[in-house]
């Protein structure tokens, strides 16, 4: 009986000891869990395998890339992969050039096909551009990036070409002419083929150009680590990814601190000796960077009215395939896909928006829609809520009119100034959370912070957006959504490695396709911008801003036809 009663005693002794030892086990988990997790998400290694903390010192991670771990569905797949076919740019048929053997304007020239032709308004202008090196010798392969227009500077008129690389040197470029008068052609080489091959490389190979940061607090204790959608080495890290749309977001862990205590996220910077002494031969402002190439005989074709009618009076199809898309007469853009109406008077933009809330979500160049808007319109007035200046979110409002006027910032990547964490909404979660409804219309934009990154990050975020742009529309129909394309700017040594217009041109060739059969309507930024005669600008001057503003109205309350 008594050796029962041992035993027993023995066995109670053990499983209190084990009860401590396992009571201490949970104590340092927990502990390290709160170091090393944020909620909802775990710090990862190469493999997206979680660890502890002590496998980890053990590890040695390649670059976690997010966009590279996508798990697509056949249909995903297929697209992405027709895409990136789509967007594919000709390369060179040798490998390494020879700067003396690249594109040199200087040495390039066009030619007007048929210059003393009789053109009217409506008929079609041919032009035909012919490469050369700095040698003087005629160009056998494609893949320059070129922009063309026509323009009258008396009128204030202008319209974009259609560019056709022939793949031998010569380019073709289609004009619609579309006023009458004196009609002068301008082409511009933006990038010579060798510096276009540059810049897949650096897209490809380095996501890390522009580099990110957040600050992390606790008491008065802070620490400031980098973030990006890539981080190279074998440090921790704090997964940030959306828990909705899978946005991968990183940034290495603070020493002391959690990933929970973030406060804000910052743009850090730009790399620096990203290229060769060769390669920057191929990127200098005044030779070889958005350069004109000049004609080699008239420049200029005179065009006549078109009998009985104008290009005024042609008939509106949104069809999104039209080039160019509209062009400018006195200042003015018209379009050719649907009728727009000029809002000159502050009180017919009160009227168009009367009773309407407006979201615009996306980057600086749609954040000028809401300065335009609120600066213009006396009845609407920013409610000031304490937002860093230029990052937003905003708000204005016409409380006797019973206008809502919004803004808010993408999320991550975005090379703002300090973003509070709090405020870093990803596009398509926001779109979730709004009713829809006739009295609802939403603008967005997004492009140039994405420049830096392989196609395929930006192809994500387009999917995640355009997925709740159709869960929106299917429960609330009337709801009307505009997007803004990206806009040209100007270039120069650096900026082109990080936002030079080729990288705009292919984001926003994407950005088209994928929104091609959806029921959104376009403001054609792109054009406005290049069709222009003011210097190119990231944030265009206030009057073709205004156009893009009479576009955008023009789809709220479309003119009566």
């Amino acid at each position: 009986m008594w050796r029962d009663s041992f035993r027993l005693q023995i066995f109670c002794l053990l499983m209190a000891i084990l009860a401590v030892v396992v009571l201490v086990h949970n104590f340092f988990q927990l502990e390290n869990l709160d170091r090393d997790t944020v909620s909802g998400s775990n710090w990862i290694t190469e493999n997206n395998v979680q660890h502890s903390l002590s496998q980890t010192t053990k590890t040695t991670r390649k670059p976690y890339c997010g966009y590279k771990q996508q798990l697509l569905s056949k249909k995903e797949q297929a697209e992405q992969d027709l895409l990136l076919a789509a967007i594919q740019w000709p390369k060179p048929s040798d490998g390494k050039i020879a700067f003396v053997q690249s594109t040199d304007p200087a040495h390039s020239d066009f030619v007007i096909v048929k210059p003393s032709g009789f053109f009217k308004v409506g008929d079609q202008l041919e032009v035909l551009v012919r490469m050369k090196d700095f040698q003087g010798k005629p160009k056998h392969y494609g893949g320059d990036y070129l922009q063309a227009r026509i323009h009258s500077p008396l009128l204030k008129a202008g319209a974009t070409g259609r560019i056709v690389d022939c793949h031998n040197g010569l380019y073709k470029v289609f004009f619609t002419l579309l006023w009458p008068g004196e009609v002068k052609v301008s082409v511009s080489l933006v990038h010579p083929s060798e510096a276009i091959q540059v810049l897949l490389r650096l897209r490809e190979e380095r996501p890390d150009r522009v580099y990110f940061k957040s600050s992390f607090k606790s008491g008065r204790y802070s620490e400031t680590t980098e973030c990006n959608v890539c981080l190279s080495g074998d440090l921790p890290v704090c997964n940030f990814t959306d828990l909705y749309t899978g946005e991968p977001w990183f940034c290495y862990k603070p020493r002391k601190l959690s990933c929970a205590s973030r406060i804000s996220h910052a743009k850090g910077g730009y790399q620096k000796g990203l290229l060769s002494q060769e390669e920057s031969l191929f990127f200098q402002s005044d030779v070889n960077i958005k350069r004109p190439i000049l004609s080699s005989g008239p420049d200029s074709v005179i065009v006549k009215p078109k009998a009985f009618t104008d290009s005024s009076s042609m008939d509106r199809a949104e069809d999104r395939t039209v080039s160019p898309s509209g062009y400018y007469y006195e200042d003015q853009w018209s379009s050719r896909t649907h009728w727009i109406h000029h809002f000159n008077e502050s009180d017919d933009i009160t009227k168009c928006l009367q009773g309407k809330v407006i979201h615009l979500f996306g980057d600086s160049t749609i954040r000028q829609w809401f300065e335009y808007l609120t600066a213009f319109v006396p009845d609407l007035v920013e409610f000031n809520l304490g937002s860093p200046k230029n990052v937003g979110p905003f708000m204005s409002v016409d409380l006797k009119h019973n206008i809502l006027l919004k803004f808010r910032c993408h999320g991550p990547p975005i090379r703002f100034s300090t973003v509070f964490s709090s405020e870093l909404r990803y596009i398509a979660n926001e779109l979730n959370g709004i009713v829809g409804g006739r009295n609802t219309v939403i603008a967005i934009t997004i492009w140039s912070h994405f420049s830096t990154f392989p196609v395929e990050v930006y192809i994500r975020r387009l999917r995640n957006i355009r997925r709740s742009i159709i869960q929106l529309l299917d429960r609330s129909p009337k709801t009307l959504i505009i997007i803004r394309t990206a806009n040209v700017q100007e270039l120069g040594p650096e900026v082109s490695l990080f936002n030079s217009d080729w990288y705009s041109f292919q984001l926003d060739s994407v950005m088209r396709k994928m929104f091609s059969g959806i029921a959104v309507h376009l403001v054609d930024a792109w054009e406005m911008s290049l069709a222009h005669y003011l210097p190119h600008n990231l944030h265009p001057k206030e009057i073709i801003v205004k156009n893009q503003i009479d576009a955008f109205l023009s789809y709220v309350c479309p003119l009566q036809t």
